[in-house]
């Protein structure tokens, strides 16, 4: 049984930083892109930052280029996201998510990925 495990959201201020961590099991890790998903209220879910199963190659949204980093850690299973410069408009639920590749890049598009996880809340006050 495959899951998804995300953690380190929380509440922080504008301009400050978090970083999220996934966790996957029931899966061979390194044979899965990954990605960072993110859901605001009302909103749909939007990609935000994805890497492929090698951690070489990432695509970022254009709203986080530049203060999100993405990384993962294939010996142990985990994805990462540093979220510095945090924004109000960064606020939503973030989801992890695995999409079976062993392509040279990754797709930040939903429909692309095959596992989610139940995600951890972000909240970035003004």
């Amino acid at each position: 049984q495959v899951q998804v495990v995300e953690s380190g959201g929380g509440l922080v201020q504008a301009g400050g930083s978090l970083n999220l961590s996934c966790t996957v099991s029931g899966l061979t890790f390194d044979d899965f892109a990954m990605g960072w998903f993110r859901q605001a209220p009302g909103k749909e879910r939007e990609g935000v930052s994805c890497v492929s199963w090698s951690g070489l190659n990432s695509v970022y949204a254009d709203s986080v280029k530049g203060r999100f980093t993405i990384s993962r850690d294939n010996n142990a299973n985990t994805l990462y996201l540093q979220m510095n410069s945090l924004k109000p408009q960064d606020t939503g639920m973030y989801y992890c998510a695995a999409a079976a590749s062993n392509g040279i890049s990754c797709d930040l598009e939903v429909d692309y990925m095959d596992y989610w996880g139940k995600g951890t809340l972000v909240t970035i006050s003004s």
